[in-house]
């Protein structure tokens, strides 16, 4: 895969760690060197070459805070599915214009990646219902690939989906970069964002989503963080589960932070059906009973993706295969228990040709098209 792909995929993305008795293992993950049109703290010039960071770098980094950080992981860890949280939750007035409204794409969608870029300029395929682009790949760009974007942007329906917010960083939130995808959001009339429940940032970009640890400060500090965000944006916002490897200074569940931050943010979620499937296999827990612990009511939006098995019990969120029947029986019953929401195929390395992910895209939309059926049929008989 060349530079110019891997910079288009999801790039900054959680180094999978395995934490065993006396070492610590990384299988490290790709990243750009200096994203167009975003500002970084770090001097370009002392980042290793292309080939050489995927040894060195942003593994180093995550090592070194795992490493850390796990001292602080409790004896007792926190079950993986809580029933309730101990502390009773607010529910924060709604910004005005933030208020709940029709999520501006419906039915199934594909990554857009610059490698086909050429091929949907010529003919768009009729089963892709929207697209989706992360904004820190187009923002400031220019020449031709921004010309083909704009001509589909103004054919097509499209979220973006950011990388480098760092909701949950320590360091003060980037206003500057946010108002860059607020301007960038307006020219081309996307009214959809999504961001990582993560964060990517210390005094630079990390270039790894690091888990945020499950506490009730972290809960605070990102709701005040995500409110901010949607205050500048004027948008509702979605934020995505993510996988994680490692989850240092948990003092609550990975259900329980997740549903404590939207109430607290008053935001939506983004659900990621193969990042469930992931984390239930690295962290031993049962995706049925985590995905029936969400709350129905702030699901807005959906990814599915591939992963690589590393070994029995680790799984790889790579977004570089094929979508496995266990991840596309997961998005079956989300929809059975949830309803229908807009889905999206997210492929970032091993990238086929087009024909084969519509293939995949054409598959979310039959199983909507059959819930839907099925739910017709219900009102029927009703």
């Amino acid at each position: 895969m060349s530079p110019a792909d891997a910079v288009d995929a999801v790039l900054i993305k959680p180094a999978p760690i395995r934490l065993l008795s006396d070492r610590l293992e990384t299988v490290c993950r790709t990243a750009p060197e200096v994203v167009p049109g975003i500002r970084h703290t770090r001097d370009a010039a002392t980042r290793p070459s292309w080939p050489e960071h995927r040894t060195h770098g942003a593994d180093t980094v995550l090592a070194e805070i795992v490493a850390a950080a796990v001292e602080s992981i409790p004896t007792e860890r926190t079950p993986p599915i809580a029933r309730s949280l101990s502390v009773s939750r607010s529910h924060p007035e709604p910004i005005d214009g933030m208020t709940p409204q029709p999520y501006p794409v419906h039915g199934a969608g594909l990554g857009l990646r610059r490698s086909f870029l050429s091929a949907l300029a010529e003919q768009s395929p009729a089963e892709v219902d929207f697209y989706e682009i992360a904004p820190e790949n187009w923002i400031g760009m220019g020449g031709v690939n921004a010309r083909r974007l704009r001509a589909l942007t103004e054919r097509h329906p499209f979220v973006c989906h950011g990388l480098s917010l760092s909701i949950g960083a320590p360091t003060p939130l980037d206003l500057h970069f946010v108002r860059q995808v607020k301007a960038f959001l307006d020219e081309h009339g996307i009214r959809a964002y999504t961001e990582h429940l993560s964060y990517c940032s210390d005094d630079g970009h990390l270039y790894d989503l690091l888990p945020i640890p499950f506490t009730e400060d972290a809960v605070r500090h990102v709701a005040g963080r995500v409110r901010r965000v949607q205050e500048i944006l004027e948008r509702r916002i979605a934020l995505e589960n993510v996988s994680y490897y490692g989850a240092p200074g948990q003092e609550l569940s990975e259900i329980d932070f997740i549903n404590a931050v939207l109430t607290e943010a008053d935001c939506d979620l983004l659900l990621d059906v193969n990042n469930i499937h992931v984390n239930a296999v690295n962290h031993g827990y049962d995706p049925l009973a985590f995905l029936g612990a969400l709350p129905g009511e702030r699901i807005r939006y959906g990814h599915i993706a591939g992963h690589y098995v590393e070994a029995e019990d680790l799984r790889v969120d790579t977004h570089g295969a094929d979508v496995i029947d266990p991840v596309w029986e997961l998005l079956d019953l989300a929809y059975a228990r949830f309803g229908v929401f807009p889905t999206l195929l997210e492929r970032d390395f091993n990238i086929p040709p087009i024909d084969e992910l519509v293939r995949e895209v054409d598959r979310i939309k039959q199983i909507q098209q059959a819930h839907a059926a099925r739910s017709a049929r219900s009102a029927a008989d009703a």
